[in-house]
């Protein structure tokens, strides 16, 4: 009886400290459930702000890209006026070139006066004429000359707007970088 007494009250010590062992066991369990429950939430806060950062990020590339197309678009336009002054440039040369050509045929014609010394007087009235048909061309070269200085000066203009053009694009890149600036600032990669 005395056996029997002993091995129920070591059964009952034992079972006390099953119980307690247990109850230790799920407190560990318990608290190791919560840390990795923190751990997730931490977890989903980082993915969520990440998510926003990256939108942000794609936001000012989206506004970069549109900006730079309003440029180029801007540059075109002043790049095909340019092509148009510079035609009109080369078609005034080419008036010019056969002005020039004109003028040598009739100095040419002046050359041969010397040979001509005894049909002068006849001569002199043919003379008067070309010399008046010289003095149209010198106009129509000063007239064609005062155009392609008009073009010159539109090119000019045109070369003045698209630097400002361009410093204006220089000046919307460095406002738009300015986020990615501060990004790297925030989350500097190597």
């Amino acid at each position: 009886m005395a056996e029997n007494r002993l091995t129920r009250e070591e059964d009952a010590v034992l079972q006390q400290k099953y119980l307690r062992a247990l109850s230790s066991f799920e407190g560990i369990i318990l608290s190791q459930i919560d840390i990795k429950n923190k751990l997730g939430d931490r977890l989903n806060y980082s993915i969520q702000a990440g998510i926003i950062i990256l939108g942000a990020i794609a936001i000012s590339i989206f506004v970069l890209l549109l900006t730079l197309s309003a440029q180029i678009n801007r540059i075109s336009d002043v790049v095909i006026d340019m092509n148009v002054h510079l035609a009109s440039v080369a078609d005034q040369m080419h008036r010019i070139r056969e002005h020039m050509t004109s003028m040598e045929q009739r100095v040419a014609l002046l050359e041969d006066i010397e040979d001509m010394t005894r049909v002068m007087g006849g001569a002199m009235d043919l003379i008067d004429s070309d010399m008046a048909a010289v003095g149209d061309t010198v106009r129509g070269i000063n007239f064609h000359l005062a155009t392609v200085r008009t073009n010159v000066g539109n090119i000019s203009a045109n070369m003045d707007i698209m630097n400002h053009e361009v410093q204006a694009m220089s000046h919307g890149i460095y406002q738009v970088a300015k986020p990615a600036r501060s990004m790297n600032k925030i989350f500097p990669f190597p």
